[in-house]
């Protein structure tokens, strides 16, 4: 371990991602609690910490990702047994927050399930979040308990940088995506172009012009999730036609769900990067997908916030 020697730190996992949480507990030099969490015969889930966890400072590796609500309910019994067990601080590790698209009422009568959630976290007795790209910033403030938001820019310009391309350009696949995309072109000194679209109805997006010329370059577009890989593949194909000589793309959360892996197959991207955030079964990969892994990220943030150091400063350049 690289501070002190870690016996008030815990680290435990529910069914989400438990291979992310074996390889971030590898890199802080500890074992994955022992917790047994599984259903009950009717289906509810059910959850025994099997180690003292009285005045530890612990962390739940859980993304939510598919099955969100299993996912969800699964962290937040967790949290609750952790809680009645005294445990002195809880850190829900989220590298994929659900529902983090539900953030704001589009039409009358709708849900804002992004806050919902934050308010369930909370009332379990979540006392810190560590996420990573939330799909909007402004979630961070539906918490009342502190929110440590990490970014996947750096792992994913690390490893572009490395491939060594000429003539790069960082795409942003609409204007929302206008901040991610400069702070991967500023690490990768590169310009940038925007392509504005429009969506007439939800999972559907139509290239409407480009912002910027990609004319003989290497085009990166980069969103944070990748779902029906829809407006990515529509976005490649526009970039060839106005010129790119090859194009790459870069996600942070590979929600790939059906038709996704097909779609990138069949398109024109020649690689698409995203990390591991979300699992990445066999059956959702491909030949042209590259799987960055975030566990040294989460690992150092959570040093950080076990020893009472800086996360921000882990972006500093």
């Amino acid at each position: 371990m690289t501070f002190e020697d870690g016996k008030k730190l815990r680290i435990f996992t529910g069914n989400a991602h438990p291979a992310l949480a074996e390889e971030i507990a590898a890199y802080l030099g500890l074992k994955v609690g022992n917790a047994f969490v599984g259903r009950f015969n009717n289906g509810e889930a059910q959850v025994m910490i099997d180690e003292s966890v009285r005045g530890k400072d612990v962390f739940v590796i859980q993304p939510t990702s598919n099955p969100v609500n299993d996912n969800i309910m699964e962290l937040l019994i967790m949290v609750d047994a952790l809680k009645r067990a005294s445990a002195r601080h809880i850190t829900a590790v989220i590298p994929y927050y659900g529902y983090a698209r539900q953030d704001r009422k589009t039409r009358g009568r709708e849900p804002i399930s992004a806050k919902l959630v934050a308010d369930l976290l909370s009332t379990a007795g979540v006392t810190r979040v560590v996420t990573m790209d939330l799909h909007a910033g402004q979630i961070q403030g539906f918490f009342d308990v502190p929110v440590d938001h990490l970014f996947g820019v750096p792992i994913l310009a690390e490893y572009i940088a490395s491939k060594k391309m000429e003539d790069i350009i960082v795409v942003s696949p609409d204007l929302g995506g206008v901040t991610r995309a400069r702070q991967l072109a500023d690490r990768l000194e590169a310009p940038i172009a925007i392509i504005e679209k429009r969506r007439p109805q939800p999972g559907v997006a139509e290239v409407m012009n480009l912002i910027g010329s990609v004319e003989g370059k290497t085009a990166i577009l980069i969103d944070d999730i990748v779902d029906t890989a829809g407006s990515l593949v529509e976005g490649a194909k526009a970039l060839e036609r106005f010129g790119a000589k090859q194009v790459f793309a870069c996600c942070t959360h590979a929600v790939l769900s059906n038709p996704a892996i097909e779609r990138i197959e069949k398109s024109n991207i020649a690689e698409i990067i995203v990390t591991n955030t979300i699992p990445v079964p066999p059956e959702k990969r491909t030949p042209k997908m590259k799987v960055l892994s975030v566990a040294p990220l989460f690992g150092e943030a959570i040093i950080r916030i076990y020893t009472d150091v800086s996360v921000s400063k882990l972006f500093d350049d």
